[in-house]
């Protein structure tokens, strides 16, 4: 039995449909839109903005929401895990052409890394808030 109470466990899993079904959205507006179905690409996006906000209010409904240092060290754990552990056995498991990809995506996660430490590193400083970065 989890020790994880059952409204949280749900308000996870629903967070993660909703954030994943945004993301497969924008992806098919990608697509429409490269194959020249701009109003198509328009609605799939459309429908990933209303399936993020969906993801945010069960993301702060599940109280994983809090603010400041505290939503950075959230951040930052999750990308050292992901770098550190989830990636790398993943890359193991797979076939070359997969763990190439992952390699790819490894890459981009340890830029994300960096910008949540300098995030980090920015609150920390006298200023109350964090300069807008290009």
């Amino acid at each position: 039995m989890s020790r994880i109470p059952r409204a949280f466990e749900h308000l996870k899993t629903a967070f993660t449909s909703e954030a994943v079904a945004a993301a497969r959205c924008r992806a098919y507006a990608g697509r429409a839109e490269r194959d020249g179905l701009a109003q198509l690409g328009e609605r799939w996006r459309r429908l990933a903005t209303a399936k993020d906000a969906l993801a945010v209010e069960l993301l702060e409904a599940a109280e994983q929401v809090r603010g400041g240092a505290t939503d950075i060290a959230a951040a930052l754990s999750e990308e050292r895990y992901e770098n550190d552990v989830l990636y790398p056995k993943m890359i193991r498991e797979v076939d070359e052409p997969t763990a190439a990809v992952l390699r790819g995506v490894v890459r981009a996660q340890q830029e994300h890394q960096r910008e949540l430490d300098a995030l980090r590193e920015e609150l920390q400083a006298a200023e109350p808030d964090v300069a807008v970065r290009p």
